[in-house]
């Protein structure tokens, strides 16, 4: 991560309603883009703000949520703006989590279907996905959508022309060049290669999410047996 933001493209600031701001540093998925968010993110959190609520990681933004009676918008921007003029706080090494997916019937449903669409056999597309590792870029969609990235470029697929029944909670997805691990149920236009026995959404836990945001994520291929278990 860069020492100074002196060298980086500034930032825009977009109105997101009346008490929040879109801190947003570029349009593309990036690694580089996405420690900028990381890193104004933790600095916002080591500051504590009176007035700033909540804030918002996504791949190349940062919602920050305040209240009007406590900060205007030009508060915020100002307050925003004098982080980035700082030394960026050190980043810490991400956690690495392991997470096995089921490949097998009757857990990826649509994995014959996309491997058609990639011209790869299926034992080929479980080796491409389970060799590469993921960053966790946001939550967002749904409760629990965990989003990673990026997809290796021999899986990259559109979306279904038209939209599938809904997936179980650990389905995972992939369009494009991502992935995504379904938190809840719900219908898609995107692939289910697979599924998850790990609860990625849990509010009985004091920890509701399983990741945290930029968490590197591994995938371990498993049977439909260990699945059961």
């Amino acid at each position: 991560m860069p020492a100074s933001s002196s060298k980086l493209s500034p930032p825009r600031f977009l109105d997101a309603g009346e008490s929040a701001v879109v801190v947003e540093f570029g349009r593309a998925v990036d690694v580089a883009l996405h420690d900028r968010v990381l890193a104004l993110d933790a600095a916002l959190g080591a500051a504590k703000i009176p007035g700033i609520t909540e804030t918002v990681p996504t791949y190349r933004s940062l919602m920050v949520r305040y209240e009007p009676r406590v900060l205007g918008r030009g508060d915020v921007v100002e307050q925003v703006r004098a982080l980035l003029e700082r030394a960026w706080p050190v980043s810490s090494s991400p956690s690495r989590r392991t997470v096995p997916v089921c490949f097998e019937p009757p857990y990826a449903e649509d994995l014959a279907e996309a491997a058609e669409k990639l011209g790869l056999e299926e034992r080929r597309v479980v080796e491409i996905f389970a060799q590469a590792t993921y960053r966790l870029y946001m939550y967002g969609f749904l409760p629990g959508y965990a989003y990673l990235g990026r997809l290796p470029k021999e899986l990259q697929i559109p979306r279904r022309e038209k939209p599938r029944s809904a997936v179980p909670p650990g389905a995972v997805l992939i369009a494009g060049e991502q992935v995504v691990i379904a938190g809840v149920a719900s219908p898609t236009g995107w692939h289910m290669i697979g599924r998850t026995p790990l609860r990625v959404l849990d509010l009985e836990r004091e920890r509701p999410f399983i990741f945290d945001v930029g968490d590197e994520v591994a995938i371990e291929a498993i049977g439909a047996a260990a699945f059961e278990q």
